[in-house]
């Protein structure tokens, strides 16, 4: 929602009810354009066997800036006379983008369909001068903020203000009417609602209109701008537009296919519909007849419910809605104590800027980061804004709208980073000797958790990519093998947790409802934490979230209040134990293992519990300062069982001195995702793969590079789909594999396989991107580097990324052309060795047996092992060579440390567990930089006790 200076208004014209074809194929970049000039590729309009693409926002900039590329070369050609001559070529070029632009437009209320039929009158007229000054206002808008304003001004009937003018900043957005109206009627309707305008509205907005059930989803889909929906029970079932082949596709997908004769069914269905795709926007519902009969059963899918007569009630309701979402409480209460006279005598000498501006040798300090920075710092305990450790004003607010754009039931904030909130949650949830099942390669913040905790641990390992040196996810057959164990060693009671990370660096995405589903079939009270570090932006997108911790625990709580999951349940019990019913006595005690791991589980609804956390850095891939994160909670029990345990946790781990700037630039964030989150991530994976087709596609990268996929990095016995990258093939596909796959890719992660140079990933994230290019990449393996493309990725970025690694290419062909021919036998070396079979990732060895409780169970307690490090004489120090030796020999010798190379960035060893020639081959096979544990001059720490 831009503030934006207005477009000019069009006369009216009639909408057309059907239209061309809904494609919006993605021009490759270097494309040749007509007139000979290089740029980002023609957008070409239903060409025949183009690709679809799953989103219209590139397509839509793009042909709007080709058509006035075009125009205005015709213009300078007819020096605006209108007469055409050598280059009368170019208005048939863009009167070849005019059919796919009233098309896309059609969901747009700016410029939108009527303002495309303008310009097309302008251009049959050959009065390019007036075609040109109806096109610029629009790529100006679209180009700076993908959005465009219309020129209320000029038209005295639509408001008296002047929002034109330098004073207006006013935020804009579009609200989506559904009704199947005469244009007649659509006119006096958006006459009537912006009558009610008034120069003290704190937004601006304008009605976009579609006649249909279809319309109304494919509008959402298309225009982020939309933020609220107006729904009139006239709108009809179908559309009448030639959607796209992946449109139609999705759409059928996703409504099952069907739309509801009954006219109330068919809203409410459209009304579930609209909050499954976009849960932040607002709902009403507007009829004609017996609202007070309707408005008791309707509350939870609509906002409120007006008669037509109640336009200006619609019109304060359009505003309050978005007011709602745009409230900041935190950040505009820092904001109001930065500007307010204090005197600062408490111990923070920088708060008001005291120590730093009047300084005579730090004063850059404040020139850097300017003067705001400084006003707004102050201490918790000093009384001018909330206290995170015990929040009842504007944070309690702000950590409450957090809960609810993140679908979460209580959300709270941490400036430590997530590494803080998996131990708030570990500890609040962990007593000594419960059982927590983990996977091995998680973040090393869980391992110290647990260790801290006393817990008992079993570690589960991820399936292996040994060609890439690093591991995937864990199966959920091994999940459910481990639970199973358990009971049959009787300790099944002991179990308490389940901690995954989802998704992980790699983009590895679990099918997080199915996990839990199938986990509580087993162990009904199980606690789930999710670390979804790499995963927040998730929530805001229609098939990325149905995989989040929150979506999947909302979805699996209303699924047990169904009666008809009930009798699920009792037909799988009767297909499993051959009794009469599915009683919680009988259960699945009497069902084999086998059995049970061929079984797709479902819970008995009456005993299974939903206790889901998740923890997320927000920093990482939404807006907020560094060390901003948050913990989401789902926990049905979480009054009766952990309210006290977790606030005694978070007092634990949570400083005293907060950092007030992270909490506010939390609560913006928020407020960012609510209005644009949808966009952004949509913009954020489309980009991704334009990355991925130029590497696929260019003859020089492809000689060098490979962006792995889907077939790549998910075995085929996880996934039931065999497309390579789904988002490539459209929307429609990529939710098909999202539905369907134990295991899917993140889009926006991009896995390089940079083998083939003979560079490895260290060297290649280091000394080629970083030192020549300034490129920032994070996670490198042996033989590929990972990049991600984020909310705040440009395409501009994304072109800069491809030019770099086309002149890397460039330089590798060029040094493999001067290469002696010892030099390219040491060359064709490197690549073998980054291109063969490297040492096997290992697995977890296993806990030394004085560290375990019994032989049929994995567990054991780092906490132990830690503190036995403690003990004078208790470790000793052997390097590399000396402890190959010994474990060769046979003598079993115990970590006494935390062991971990970054990358990949997960314990190799940890406290307790037995050293394995596997774990030693795999350490001298690294050439990573940096392992934390290890003692470069002395080696590896060790336990001397037995």
């Amino acid at each position: 929602m831009p503030p934006a200076a207005p477009l000019r208004q069009p006369r009216a014209a009639a909408a057309p009810q059907s239209g061309p074809h809904l494609s919006d194929p993605l021009p490759d970049a270097g494309t040749r354009l007509p007139g000979n000039v290089t740029g980002a590729g023609t957008p070409a309009a239903g060409t025949p066997g183009s690709e679809v693409p799953s989103s219209a926002w590139r397509l839509r900039v793009d042909a709007w800036e080709y058509v006035g590329y075009a125009v205005k070369q015709a213009a300078a050609v007819g020096h605006g006379s209108g007469q055409v001559s050598g280059n009368g070529r170019l208005p048939a070029e863009a009167a070849r983008l005019l059919p796919m632009l009233e098309a896309v437009e059609m969901y747009w209320a700016t410029p939108g369909q009527p303002y495309v039929t303008e310009l097309r009158r302008s251009l049959d007229d050959g009065d390019y001068a007036t075609a040109l000054a109806l096109i610029e206002p629009v790529t100006r808008r679209l180009s700076r903020h993908g959005q465009a304003a219309p020129d209320t001004a000029a038209d005295p009937e639509r408001e008296t203000e002047q929002p034109d003018s330098p004073a207006d900043t006013r935020r804009r957005f579009e609200v989506l009417v559904i009704d199947d109206m005469s244009e007649a009627e659509r006119e006096a309707m958006r006459a009537e609602l912006l009558a009610q305008r008034r120069p003290a509205d704190e937004f601006v907005y304008e009605p976009v209109f579609v006649p249909s059930f279809e319309d109304a989803l494919v509008a959402v889909l298309l225009n982020p701008d939309i933020q609220a929906c107006v729904l009139r029970p006239g709108f009809v079932a179908r559309s009448r537009q030639r959607l796209s082949r992946d449109l139609r596709g999705f759409l059928e997908g996703f409504t099952g296919g069907g739309v509801p004769a009954r006219p109330m069914d068919r809203i409410l269905v459209l009304a579930e519909k609209l909050g499954e795709l976009r849960p932040e926007l607002d709902l009403y519902l507007v009829a004609g007849v017996s609202i007070e009969e309707l408005a008791g059963s309707l509350t939870r899918r609509f906002r409120r419910l007006f008669r037509r007569q109640d336009s200006l009630e619609l019109h304060l309701s359009l505003l309050g809605g978005a007011a709602a979402r745009y409230e900041a409480p935190f950040f505009h209460a820092v904001q109001q104590y930065s500007r307010k006279p204090a005197g600062v005598f408490h111990a923070l000498p920088v708060s008001r800027g005291g120590s730093v501006v009047n300084s005579k040798w730090i004063d850059d300090l404040g020139e850097f980061y300017g003067l705001n920075l400084l006003l707004a710092e102050t201490s918790a305990t000093s009384g001018g804004l909330d206290s995170l450790l015990d929040p009842h004003g504007s944070l309690k607010k702000a950590q409450a709208l957090a809960a609810r754009a993140y679908g979460a039931q209580k959300s709270l904030f941490v400036t430590n980073g997530t590494s803080t909130a998996n131990k708030i949650v570990h500890q609040s949830i962990v007593a000594p000797g419960d059982v927590v099942l983990v996977d091995r390669n998680c973040h090393k913040s869980h391992h110290y958790a647990l260790m801290l905790a006393g817990a008992q641990v079993a570690y589960l390992d991820a399936y292996p990519l040994d060609e890439f040196s690093f591991y995937g996810a864990v199966p959920l057959e091994s999940i459910k093998r481990m639970l199973l164990d358990y009971r049959k060693a009787g300790r099944l009671h002991e179990v308490k947790m389940l901690a995954l990370t989802n998704c992980t660096f790699d983009g590895i995405v679990y099918d997080v409802e199915r996990v839990m589903e199938e986990c509580l079939a087993i162990k009904p009270d199980l606690v789930f934490l999710w670390d979804e570090a790499w995963f927040a932006f998730a929530g805001f997108h229609h098939i990325y979230r149905r995989r989040t911790a929150m979506a999947a625990a909302q979805k699996l709580e209303k699924q047990f209040r169904d009666p008809a999951y009930a009798r699920r349940y009792a037909e799988q019990q009767r297909r499993l134990t051959g009794t009469g019913g599915g009683s919680a006595a009988v259960g699945l005690d009497g069902v084999g293992d086998e059995q049970l791991l061929q079984t797709r589980l479902i819970p008995d609804p009456a005993q299974a519990r939903l206790r889901v956390y998740a923890t997320q850095s927000t920093h990482k891939t939404l807006t907020s300062l560094r060390q901003g994160s948050m913990i989401h909670i789902h926990d049905q029990d979480f009054g009766q069982l952990n309210a006290e345990s977790f606030h005694e946790a978070y007092m634990t781990h949570t400083s005293t001195s907060p950092n007030y700037q992270i909490l506010a630039s939390l609560d913006m964030g928020r407020r960012q995702v609510e209005f644009e989150g949808y966009e952004l991530v949509q913009r954020q994976a489309d980009l991704a793969v334009s990355i991925a087709q130029a590497v696929a596609r260019h003859p020089l990268l492809k000689k060098y590079f490979r962006i792995l996929g889907t077939r790549d990095l998910i075995p085929a016995k996880y996934r039931e789909t065999q497309r390579q990258m789904p988002l490539r093939d459209g929307l429609a596909a990529m939710a098909e594999s999202w539905q369907r796959d134990e295991f899917v890719v993140d889009p926006s992660r991009l896995t390089l396989h940079i083998g083939l140079t003979g560079v490895d990933g260290d060297t290649f994230k280091h000394e080629y991107l970083m030192d020549k290019y300034g490129i920032q990449v994070n996670k490198t393996s042996r033989n590929s580097v990972l990049f991600m493309t984020n909310i705040g990725t440009s395409r501009s970025s994304v072109a800069y990324l491809v030019e770099v690694l086309v002149k890397l290419a460039e330089s590798f062909e060029d040094e493999q052309a001067a290469m002696s021919g010892l030099g390219r036998r040491a060359h064709e070396a490197r690549v073998a060795a980054l291109t063969g079979s490297p040492p096997p990732l290992p697995d977890f060895s296993r806990f030394a047996d004085r560290f375990r409780v019994d032989a049929l169970t994995p567990d054991g307690n780092m906490r132990d092992a830690y503190f036995e490090t403690y003990k004078p004489g208790a470790t000793e120090y052997l390097d590399a060579g000396e402890l190959a030796r010994r474990v060769a020999a046979g003598e079993e010798l115990v970590s006494a440390a935390f062991v971990t190379p970054y990358p990949p960035g997960f314990p190799v060893l940890v406290p307790g567990q037995v050293i394995t020639a596997e774990t030693l081959a795999f350490m001298s096979a690294l050439d990573t930089r940096e392992i934390h544990g290890f003692n470069a001059e002395l080696g590896f720490r060790v336990l001397t006790g037995s």
